[in-house]
């Protein structure tokens, strides 16, 4: 069985995750455009937004963590345009 995750726990996460897409290592044949290197970073990214997805659509968590649940959406989505393009 599953464990649940609290929300304060999953932005947490989410922000880990963030920041481990921003330093993965850039292979150093290919660079950016290597599909491996996109690949990974994508997917890291991907877990953030999927950890605080349901987050404000939820009826227990606090206005605080719906906003920060948001301000991770948009994090991945900067973080996405920075490392990739």
């Amino acid at each position: 069985m599953t464990r649940l995750i609290p929300a304060a726990e999953r932005i947490t996460l989410a922000r880990e995750l963030i920041q481990k897409a921003r330093e993965y290592p850039l292979p150093a044949e290919g660079g950016k455009h290597d599909f491996s290197y996109i690949a990974q970073v994508k997917d890291l990214l991907r877990q953030a937004r999927d950890l605080v997805k349901y987050i404000p659509q939820s009826a227990g968590a606090s206005a605080t963590i719906k906003a920060d649940a948001s301000k991770i959406k948009l994090e991945a989505d900067q973080a996405d345009r920075e490392i990739l393009h």
